[in-house]
């Protein structure tokens, strides 16, 4: 008999978007576009494949040439790529999946070589103390401005490519999280300052999103903010500026919030004495005002249906659904014994995984699908994306 799950139940967002069911597929990185940012078919084979799920969330897409983060990224800075843009929403839509475009500027976590040149920018000219010597240049009131707006223009072309949402990515030390953290951010100006102060630029991108979304899109556009609860720098982001963080995004016409983590189950790496969940404290402090995407980790049935009975709306899968692009419905088939939980080198082209993701697996495998935790870690600190692989 086929087990009955809360999460394969459909799901609705205040605004009146319905998922088929509350699974969301994670952004992960493929870096699989072409050089310039255009959409590839292999990325195109690859969502099709794990359409079915509730949701699908594109990885990164730069909102300018000057944000991107690293080769092989989806770009959404131009009208020329909504063509390639629509074909993904396109082979998403295919089984019934809402397709979400995460857009974003890298700010400082680049390079010149992949700026061709250019220096990277951020709130102020403050190496990440992963890479000290990459000073980037503070960006001025006017470029801030500027990238506000491409923020909105990313969305306009998201709406037109036939996006049902897009996600705000203010997590994994890309430019949002720089302007809030208070490693990156020592502006004296309206753009920095105390907690609250630091805030100012992503609301700001949040208001010119939402702006556009208005314009042009259906009452039921999703938006999205996506973010890191925590970071090592010191000083950095603390739990606590988070939960200030997340009250005052409770209040913002966004649609939900997605905590960005390696293990749904994950307590605070600053304080070890704190037993308690970060995604607990999280909860409490939203309060039910937005809906919560929960990620890191969740690999069979029980772990989705926990993370909803412990108070989240949608259950994020992102490592999982590389491995087993059918998961949701073998669930669904009654069929739980078959689905893949180990990935074998051999087995990549047959799940679909597209070049620039095979390249990067195969690079030093360490069995990173497979997920000890010190393999999973060694393997996302090379990814780039220590706490935003998917999940």
């Amino acid at each position: 008999m086929t087990k009955q799950y809360h999460f394969m139940e459909p799901y609705q967002f205040a605004n009146g978007a319905k998922l088929q069911n509350h699974i969301v597929m994670a952004p992960v990185t493929t870096q699989s576009s072409f050089f310039d940012g255009t959409v590839s078919n292999d990325e195109v084979n690859f969502y099709r494949m794990r359409s079915g799920v509730g949701m699908i969330i594109v990885e990164v897409a730069n909102v300018d040439a000057t944000g991107k983060g690293f080769e092989g990224e989806l770009s959404v800075a131009e009208d020329r790529f909504i063509p390639g843009l629509s074909k993904l929403a396109n082979a998403i839509h295919s089984k019934g999946s809402k397709a979400v475009l995460q857009i974003f500027d890298a700010g400082r976590k680049t390079t010149k070589e992949i700026l061709r040149g250019k220096q990277p920018h951020s709130a102020s000219a403050v190496a990440p103390h992963r890479d000290p010597e990459n000073v980037p240049v503070a960006l001025t009131e006017r470029e801030i401005t500027a990238i506000i707006k491409d923020f909105g223009a990313a969305t306009r072309r998201a709406i037109q490519a036939g996006f049902d949402g897009v996600e705000i990515h203010g997590a994994n030390t890309y430019l949002l999280q720089q302007f809030f953290s208070p490693h990156s951010n020592r502006r004296t100006d309206k753009w920095g300052g105390d907690v609250y102060q630091r805030m100012a630029f992503p609301k700001a991108v949040i208001a010119e999103v939402k702006r556009v979304a208005d314009q042009y899109a259906p009452q039921d556009f999703i938006i999205g903010y996506r973010f890191s609860p925590e970071e090592l720098s010191k000083p950095g982001i603390r739990i606590a500026d988070t939960l200030k963080l997340v009250d005052t995004l409770s209040d913002q016409p966004i649609d939900y919030l997605h905590s960005s983590m390696g293990n749904y189950r994950r307590t605070s790496l600053i304080d070890k004495n704190d037993q308690e969940t970060l995604n607990g404290k999280i909860l409490k402090t939203i309060a039910g005002r937005k809906p919560l995407i929960e990620v890191g980790s969740i690999q069979p049935p029980a772990d989705a249906e926990n993370v909803l009975s412990t108070g989240a709306s949608l259950v994020a899968m992102g490592r999982e659904l590389l491995r087993e692009p059918n998961w949701v419905e073998k669930v669904a088939a009654g069929d739980e014994n078959s689905i893949r939980y180990q990935l074998s080198p051999v087995d990549m082209e047959l799940v679909g995984l597209p070049g620039g993701l095979q390249r990067e697996l195969r690079t030093g495998f360490l069995d990173a699908m497979n997920f000890t935790d010190q393999q999973t870690t060694s393997f996302l600190n090379k990814f780039g994306q220590v706490e935003g692989f998917g999940g």
